[in-house]
């Protein structure tokens, strides 16, 4: 409920549009400032953090020594260094990126707005973690099991072999980890929406059979073309589709219960 103290903090934050934009920019360079350290720090253990995303493809194989990888152009590698620095960059900043908006919004927020919005903001990359770990250690050995399992190598017949090239494997993985990053911020952004009143429960549970439908649509879309990673995004993500459900539900009884106290001071 809004108090005298609320919007006497909120009339104090006012400010002109050129303050707000200026304000505006600060956060921003700050935020970039950061990510751009985190990215040059990176850029100097590129070949570790590459070695680490190799796992996968470690565990699929079996044996470390039927590795190989190769790049076919003798700026690939550097290039993909690049990619690999600005990828735990943002990972590595995304505190200081999410504190700088934080910072720039509260302000004008109600401190219960304020207490209502903090946890958003934790959630979305503990969210984005589950995503990626259930890509590193359960669905990219898996799918690249698939790919490995095309190989031919029997007698009589000719040799093929599995020979990717870094860039081409980084961008498979870095997907796979947006992909499923991004779907996992489902709870977030629907329960955000229900707190604004914009969708309700009753709604996500009308439309169930058209969201598996969906789900299974941009599974199609954002994994290669191969039932492992489609199946392992698609089905996390209804189940994160059913646990959107009881988080909007909650919001909504938290919601009646308020307009509840606020009859009960009225009458």
């Amino acid at each position: 409920m809004r108090d005298s103290q609320d919007e006497a903090d909120i009339e104090a934050s006012r400010a002109p549009l050129v303050e707000h934009l200026t304000e505006l920019r600060n956060r921003l360079i700050k935020a970039l400032i950061g990510l751009a350290i985190a990215t040059i720090i990176c850029f100097f253990f590129a070949s570790d953090i590459f070695n680490i995303l190799l796992w996968p493809y470690e565990q699929a194989a079996g044996n470390v020594r039927d590795i190989h990888l190769i790049y076919t152009a003798p700026q690939e590698y550097l290039f993909t260094q690049f990619k690999l620095a600005l990828f735990g960059g943002f990972f590595f900043a995304f505190p200081v990126i999410a504190g700088q908006l934080y910072m720039f919004v509260a302000p004008g927020l109600y401190r219960n707005e304020r207490t209502a919005f903090l946890p958003f903001l934790i959630a979305t990359p503990i969210l984005f973690i589950l995503g990626g770990a259930l890509v590193y250690f359960l669905v990219m050995p898996l799918a690249m099991q698939f790919f490995l399992g095309m190989e031919q190598t029997g007698d009589g017949v000719a040799q093929i072999q599995l020979v990717a090239r870094v860039s081409e494997y980084l961008s498979l993985i870095m997907t796979l980890i947006f992909a499923f990053g991004i779907c996992f911020q489902m709870p977030v952004v629907l329960t955000l929406l229900a707190r604004a009143g914009i969708i309700g429960s009753d709604t996500l549970k009308s439309k169930r059979k058209h969201a598996i439908v969906l789900v299974f649509l941009v599974a199609a879309f954002l994994t290669p073309p191969d039932p492992i990673s489609q199946i392992g995004l698609a089905l996390p993500t209804l189940l994160l589709y059913e646990i959107s459900i009881l988080a909007v539900r909650r919001v909504e009884k938290k919601r009646d219960a308020l307009e509840r106290e606020k009859e009960a001071e009225s009458a």
